[in-house]
């Protein structure tokens, strides 16, 4: 699978972004039970829970990352993300999905 990228938004809501550099591990979980978008994905890190979510609108999706909604269905229930940029309008995480058994 080609390079997957996506923006974390919301983090005012939680931790903020301050503390959050590149490297740095999250994961992203798909909530299908969240009442405000059918295709939302949390993202979490270890020790803190939750940090924002996966950005899914043309106005907090950043370049050429993809939307929550891209990915959705690209992905199981989890898939792990490394932290590549963080910027002052979001933070951009490159996707690690899980290789496929044969």
């Amino acid at each position: 699978m080609s390079k997957t990228y996506i923006t974390i938004t919301g983090c005012e809501h939680y931790f903020g972004q301050e503390f959050m550099k590149k490297g740095m591990l999250v994961t992203l979980e798909k909530e299908p039970d969240n009442k405000h978008d059918k295709e939302a994905i949390k993202v979490t890190m270890e020790g803190l829970g939750k940090v924002g979510y996966v950005a899914n609108s043309v106005y907090t999706v950043l370049g050429e990352s993809q939307s929550a909604g891209r990915i959705y269905d690209k992905m199981d229930s989890y898939a792990m993300a490394k932290i590549m940029y963080v910027l002052p309008t979001g933070v951009v995480c490159k996707v690690k999905f899980p290789e496929p058994i044969l």
